[in-house]
């Protein structure tokens, strides 16, 4: 069993080594502003960075929504994990060693699993990669990417790989030969590479096809992409979800390629695993593509912490354009701007590339349209302008307006396709209106302010200086302090002092959501800094003044406690315990006057 102090210094040691600004810009655009670094806040929709990180602290705070914490937070709040799992990712990225943990064993399961899974989908990455390389069939395989226009240097770089079929090798062979590593077959099972029969027995899940890695944003493989060769259906498969793979959160390329989408603060987004791969060949690598046909919110908000612009580079077919409608309420909501390509009848990016070359897809993408201008265009085709095909697209465009998230961009749209329908923009506006959650910036410090002005300093100093949390609790901040907030607050700077830790920041660690974590993040973010580079003589005054201010209240409080016993044993007639109390009181006055 670790002892306490060990895990503690583990912990400590990787959250001192992951240098907070790193980690974030690998999924937030940094950008340095004074002493810290901003960007747009992953955790809410916002068009005006209000998310700042303090890399002097270590931690991250947002003005927006209030989100706070270390790195350990961000990580946890940004993939869904519990801590330990955020502990062991960044140890990871770090190369830091864990030693065992002694933790619940839910956690402990959990983390396993994980890791378990982890694993085996990095086996399998091996396996298909050898495939490729000789297996049964791999010829044909081979040839099918040469046919494509793929390199053999991006065969590696994406690591691509092989599922031979049936036929050639059997319906068991990687299963089998998963196995024969150690690896159990209900976690092969577990990762959607093998499926389980209903009456036993079990056979491999992809057979034929061209093998994708799909990464996470650690770089770790957490499922497979499936392109088949030759006839069969579907085309494409992918692997099914599991602890690890979230299909709705994922885009595959983003791993590969969110430096080169930084760079061009441009993500196109393409429908299929060889557009994007074929793209990239052609030196066109701020690409991404979702695991299916349509765009999801939690992909359109992963990329808003990328690039200030997304260009859709679909298909001009049904499914494609239909995809797109359905993003529109996704990029409103973001505030990101969105504007689409479409791709000649019958050709996509992996055709028009390669037959045009680079230039023909920037032609395309530069000639992309707003993505609610196209839509109102394509329902004006539709329905017609008609007096009931009129009324068809404000219905259709109701739901879209309602999306989006900024009261004068939706005032504006409203004013816009009112005046290409030539109606009133009242027309626009739904007899029953959409309750929305307005998101404010909340000063979290409501019941701190409720406290008596010196309390609440005393406690701001605390927080900031609590190197000196011992000399004010020998002052007499324990007999002062009343507040519920602030008298929590203490409480966890003193489990802080135990584990021989003084760093303001990790205060955050200790509080739960609500008032007091939004409270001494934001005291941190705008008097940390200016703390830290404060004249020690200045803190040693204000020192001073609280430690005096301290023992004089401490004083009267005592003074009022012994004088309400007094009257007490007065009342009850004790001569002996009155006595006592009043020579008590007479000490005391001394000890206050002097004399």
């Amino acid at each position: 069993m670790v002892s306490d102090s060990i895990k503690s210094n583990i912990k400590s040691l990787v959250r001192e080594t992951a240098d907070i600004v790193e980690v974030i810009n690998e999924y937030v655009t940094l950008k340095k502003a004074g002493t810290r670094f901003v960007g747009l806040c992953p955790f809410h929709s916002e068009k005006t960075p209000s998310f700042s990180v303090n890399p002097q602290g270590q931690f991250f705070y947002c003005f927006g929504c209030g989100e706070s914490g270390d790195v350990f937070s961000f990580i946890m709040k940004y993939h869904h994990m519990e801590f330990p799992e955020a502990l062991k990712t960044l140890a990871d990225k770090y190369q830091i060693a864990l030693p065992e943990k002694d933790m619940s064993q839910a956690d402990k399961k959990r983390l396993q699993e994980r890791e378990a899974l982890y694993t085996v989908n990095e086996a399998a990455v091996d396996l298909y990669q050898r495939c490729l390389a000789g297996g049964e069939g791999a010829a044909a395989a081979r040839k099918y990417l040469e046919q494509r226009g793929v390199p053999d240097a991006f065969v590696e770089k994406f690591r691509l790989g092989f599922a031979p079929s049936a036929e050639s090798v059997g319906w068991t062979y990687q299963t089998d030969t998963l196995r024969r590593r150690s690896l159990s077959h209900k976690v092969i099972v577990k990762a959607g590479l093998a499926v389980e029969k209903d009456r036993g027995g079990f056979y491999d899940r992809f057979r034929s096809r061209i093998m994708f890695p799909l990464l996470d944003m650690t770089g770790r493989v957490v499922a497979f992409g499936g392109r088949i060769i030759g006839e069969g259906k579907p085309k494409y498969m992918n692997s099914p979800e599991s602890l690890v793979f979230e299909k709705n959160r994922l885009l595959f390329g983003l791993y590969q390629h969110k430096e080169a989408i930084r760079k061009a603060r441009t993500a196109l987004v393409v429908e299929g695993n060889f557009d994007l791969l074929l793209l990239a060949v052609h030196g066109i690598d701020n690409t991404v593509a979702p695991l299916g046909t349509s765009l999801t919110k939690h992909h359109v908000k992963t990329l808003r912490g990328y690039c200030r612009e997304v260009v859709l580079l679909f298909d001009a077919d049904a499914a494609g354009l239909k995809a797109a409608m359905r993003s529109i309420p996704f990029f409103l909501a973001e505030q990101l701007e969105c504007r689409i390509a479409v791709l000649p009848q019958g050709q996509d990016p992996d055709s028009l590339v390669r037959e045009e070359g680079r230039s023909g897809i920037i032609k395309y993408v530069e000639a992309a349209r707003p993505l609610a201008e196209f839509f109102f265009d394509t329902l004006v085709e539709r329905h017609g302008l008609t007096l009931s095909g009129k009324g068809r697209i404000i219905q259709e465009l109701k739901p879209v307006l309602e999306e989006a998230a900024d009261v004068s961009q939706k005032a504006l749209m409203v004013a816009h396709f009112s005046e290409k329908l030539g109606l009133d923009p009242g027309q626009f506006i739904s007899g029953k209106t959409k309750e929305r959650t307005v998101v404010q910036t909340v000063s979290a410090k409501g019941g701190l302010l409720d406290l008596p002005r010196q309390e609440r300093q005393l406690i701001e100093f605390a927080i900031l200086y609590p190197e000196y949390l011992k000399q004010l609790q020998e002052a007499g901040m324990g007999k002062v302090v009343k507040g519920d907030i602030s008298q929590r607050i203490v409480v966890l700077l003193q489990r802080l002092q135990e584990e021989g830790s003084h760093s303001p920041e990790q205060l955050l660690t200790l509080l739960v959501e609500g008032e007091e974590r939004q409270y001494v993040a934001e005291l941190l973010m705008e008097g940390g800094s200016a703390g830290n580079e404060m004249n020690n003589e200045i803190v040693q005054g204000m020192l001073h003044e609280l430690v005096r201010w301290l023992k004089t209240t401490s004083d009267q409080e005592e003074g009022l406690r012994l004088q309400e016993q007094i009257k007490e044993a007065e009342q009850k007639g004790d001569m002996g315990l009155l006595m006592e109390l009043l020579q008590k009181k007479m000490i005391a006055e001394k000890k206050r006057t002097g004399y």
